[in-house]
């Protein structure tokens, strides 16, 4: 009896010490714990689960928020650490540091729709429409602008992370372009701004639809597709900068966020 309560009490005081490991261990929730549990995960899992988490040949979607064998932190540090014994999952000899870094990765990764979000929704709902502007560039189920990208199912589709950081820097993370296989006379269309200087000095200014040597179709700032050719303009300049405005803290505050962040978690 008594080397059973001994053996009892050494594995309780080994699972207080793990989990106080964990705890110390567990790093800030900042956009560079983001990309290295992504590089961890990629590296560690991604070959069941895909390298962003959204599922593989092996491996379930991740990015639900809802995990079949426990959701809280401990869970997903225990499962990822012990593996699911009668099942595929393997137990990984992760550092904590790493295993809760690919945890914060996870919890970033999980669609808007699916996250919590402390916001009044109708509140969010009425800034977009109304005084925050984002209906005449953005279309939501067939109204609003056509500048912007369609956001009838964004909440379904980006994280949390994600759109607050669009709001916040639009320009961050503009593609730079992409170019189809053996299109050499094709300018590469980019998720940028393009501005056509006409010979009397006229500029305007939208996003490039198609682009050739000799010719431009562009959407302009005024929801009005404009075709130009090259040699009736002056210039046609390129420019690695988001049309949309950013969203500072003093035009949007932190409540007025999270309720548009709670409105746009609805559309999916």
């Amino acid at each position: 009896m008594k080397r059973t309560t001994t053996i009892l009490t050494s594995v309780a005081a080994c699972g207080a010490f793990l989990l106080f490991a964990q705890e110390t261990a567990r790093p800030p929730a900042t956009r560079a714990t983001v990309e290295r549990g992504h590089v961890f995960f990629a590296d560690n899992c991604g070959i069941c689960h895909g390298e962003d988490a959204k599922g593989g040949d092996r491996g379930p979607n991740l990015t639900t928020g809802q995990f079949k064998h426990g959701s809280s932190d401990a869970d997903v540090f225990r499962t990822i650490t012990h593996g699911v014994p009668g099942t595929i999952m393997p137990a990984n000899d992760l550092p904590a540091d790493q295993v809760w870094a690919i945890i914060v990765f996870l919890r970033s990764n999980v669609v808007a729709s699916r996250s919590a979000i402390s916001g009044d929704r109708e509140a969010g709902e009425k800034y977009f429409w109304n005084a925050g502007k984002c209906g005449d560039c953005h279309m939501v189920k067939g109204k609003g602008g056509v500048l912007g990208p369609d956001l009838s199912q964004i909440g379904g589709t980006r994280t949390v992370q994600y759109l607050t950081e669009k709001l916040r820097d639009p320009n961050k993370e503009v593609t730079s372009g992409l170019r189809e296989p053996n299109a050499d006379y094709v300018v590469p269309i980019a998720n940028a701004t393009v501005t056509a200087v006409t010979k009397t000095g006229q500029r305007i200014t939208g996003v490039p639809k198609n682009e050739d040597t000799f010719s431009l179709q562009m959407l302009g700032a005024d929801n009005e597709i404009h075709v130009f050719l090259k040699s009736d303009i002056k210039d046609v300049l390129h420019t690695q900068k988001s049309l949309m405005p950013a969203y500072s803290s003093q035009e949007l505050s932190g409540g007025a966020l999270q309720d548009l962040l709670s409105y746009l978690a609805t559309l999916q």
